[in-house]
């Protein structure tokens, strides 16, 4: 029964392996893309639908550790972040709408 359940244990580990693996999407970055970056800080009290990603940024340089080198859109700040809290920014400007409707009692 003992090695039923190791056997059953070990099988179960080696598919949720298997499909970890598959779903990483491997990211390549090169200088000149722009990035959306995780902002992993902790809070206590965020905000319900503040997101947690910020940018875009612009790549300066790739390292080959992984590392990767950002600055701001306006080039007034650089530095150097892990390539894993980065992402694609896959957007243009954003156009931010607003509309208001008019309560009235009846």
């Amino acid at each position: 029964m003992r090695l039923h359940a190791y056997d059953s244990s070990r099988n179960y580990k080696e598919k949720v392996k298997f499909y970890h693996h598959k779903k990483l999407i491997k990211r390549d970055f090169t200088p000149g893309q722009q990035v959306l970056l995780f902002n992993s800080r902790l809070m206590l009290f965020p905000g319900k639908l503040k997101s947690k990603w910020s940018g875009p940024f612009v790549i300066k340089h790739v390292y080959p550790n992984g590392a990767v080198e950002l600055e701001t859109t306006d080039k007034e700040r650089n530095w150097v972040v892990n390539g894993q809290r980065l992402k694609h920014y896959l957007g243009g400007e954003v156009e931010q709408v607003s509309t208001v409707l008019m309560l009235v009692d009846p």
